[in-house]
């Protein structure tokens, strides 16, 4: 079996996956965006398709959160029929579990867990008791206790008994994401540790009860990608399952970096997926390939359809809440409320960016308003091209500094595009990840105004644990969007 890498490109960091009657479902993160945490599926680990969202009400995750905040690092568990998922609302409701019938929804409303900490992980041993396993980093306190765990009462919500501590790893920075696995005669403890920055790592531990306690494997750290030339690097945040032809595969979050030193990591942190056998009772891990997906990639939405697809995400509202696909027919019309892209609740509806070289272009009607299309990993940080006003204008703003450029335009109907792209022209090591040109197309013609550095706009420099999103928005009056057309390959 080939297997394609990154398995889910762009923006999908803390991967969780279960197989349930032949299929595999999987779960990331989403942090400020909603809807909140995708679920994708797949029968082969080649093909994946996104099916739906945890989080698609109002109430369900929490619309206030401060930008890194939001639903943090799911674990996906199937039992009895039922699809059981935890995940962290951070700095929101905290530690909540939803249930499903059907992986793709709907969901239940959450319920609070009541525990004091992030990345929680589900398992129940042979009576059915069920075990929070956690990573103990405490708001309230400002401190991380390492990896503890209670039993709990999924259906009351209600913690059993105090928290106890289990192995914390080998002492590198902050324990977690783990889980718990039973497998023969023993219970697996899986965990990472070194942050989740290139010092990111996979370690595991074993007990004969899932309460501990853990005897550490021989060898710790089982992978990492630090100090080493690999293409894909923080490699960690883990899950194991076995794969369709019955080998034993870990998927896990990882980076693409370019640059002379790469370190630049435009798309955020990705999954990708690794293989893994056991020798005298242990997990050995391959190193992490990067093997990406031949060909060309198009996406394209005409707005025809009463909602919106699965993909398209907004930053602490809905999409349903941000426009319309009703108002006028074939186009997402989007009315301003005020905010600009710099405010933590902006008229933008966007997704996720899957290549470093990539093109998205949409075709906008601005008789009534100020808008058109942005590249973001947050409100301080973002690419633009509006139009509108009698201006066409790009826009960088970067941790507070913004640069614009501008050319008049008096007409109300043209396309708007973003490009990524390799760097030319810079010597044999670009010291970059992209440049990104930002351009107008009017009566057929098309004019860049501006070509801006994309390190800025990565994780290492924005310090996000989000990726690109790129997508369109409104300033001013009424924006009408007829199409929105995104090309992409990893070449």
């Amino acid at each position: 079996m080939n297997l394609p890498n990154p398995q889910l490109p762009g923006f999908n960091p803390d991967p969780s996956v279960v197989c349930v009657d032949d299929a595999y479902y999987l779960a990331t993160s989403t942090f400020e965006y909603l809807p909140g945490i995708p679920i994708y599926a797949s029968r082969d680990f080649v093909d994946w398709e996104q099916i739906g969202n945890v989080a698609t009400r109002p109430g369900q995750l929490a619309d206030d959160v401060p930008t890194a905040g939001g639903a943090w690092a799911p674990t996906l568990r199937h039992r009895d029929g039922v699809f059981h998922l935890v995940v962290t609302d951070a700095m929101g409701r905290g530690a909540l579990h939803f249930t499903a019938t059907r992986p793709e929804g709907p969901w239940s409303d959450g319920t609070p867990l009541g525990i004091d900490g992030v990345d929680p992980d589900l398992a129940w041993d042979e009576d059915g008791t069920a075990y929070i396993t956690y990573s103990a980093l405490s708001f309230a306190e400002g401190r991380h206790r390492g990896i503890e765990q209670v039993r709990v009462d999924l259906v009351a919500g209600r913690v059993l008994e105090p928290p106890r501590s289990l192995w914390s790893g080998t002492g590198l920075q902050f324990p977690e994401a783990p889980h718990l696995y039973r497998r023969d005669d023993w219970w697996y403890l899986l965990l990472a540790e070194g942050g989740t920055e290139r010092g990111h790592s996979v370690s595991i531990a074993r007990a004969k009860t899932p309460d501990g306690p853990f005897e550490p494997a021989p060898v710790n750290p089982r992978l990492s990608a630090r100090s080493t030339d690999r293409p894909v690097q923080n490699t960690g945040h883990s899950d194991l399952v076995q794969g369709p032809d019955g080998e034993w595969l870990l998927v896990l979050l990882g980076v693409r970096p370019r640059g002379m030193t790469r370190a630049f990591s435009a798309l955020g942190r990705e999954t990708f997926v690794t293989r893994a056998q056991w020798v005298d009772g242990w997990p050995e891990f391959e190193p992490v390939p990067l093997a990406p997906r031949p060909g060309v990639v198009r996406f394209r939405d005409d707005f025809d359809s009463a909602e919106f697809a699965p993909q398209w995400l907004g930053v602490r509202r809905l999409p349903e809440q941000l426009g319309s696909l009703s108002e006028r027919s074939g186009f997402l019309v989007l009315a301003a409320d005020g905010s600009t892209l710099d405010d933590a609740r902006p008229v933008f509806i966007g997704r996720r960016q899957e290549h470093q070289t990539a093109r998205a272009v949409v075709r906008v009607d601005v008789r009534d308003g100020v808008g058109g299309l942005a590249v973001r990993y947050d409100e301080s940080s973002y690419y633009s091209i509006e139009a509108g006003g009698g201006t066409v204008v790009a826009r960088a703003r970067l941790k507070g500094l913004t640069q614009e450029w501008a050319i008049p335009f008096t007409d109300t109907d043209l396309e708007l595009a973003i490009t990524s792209r390799r760097p030319r022209d810079v010597g044999p090591i670009p010291a970059t990840s992209d440049v990104v040109e930002l351009s107008a197309v009017i009566a057929g013609e098309e004019t860049v105004l501006a070509s801006v550095d994309g390190r800025y706009l990565s994780a290492e420099v924005t310090e996000s644990f989000t990726g690109r999103v790129i997508g369109m928005f409104a300033r001013d009056g009424v924006v009408a969007v007829d199409w929105f057309d995104y090309e992409g390959s990893d070449a």
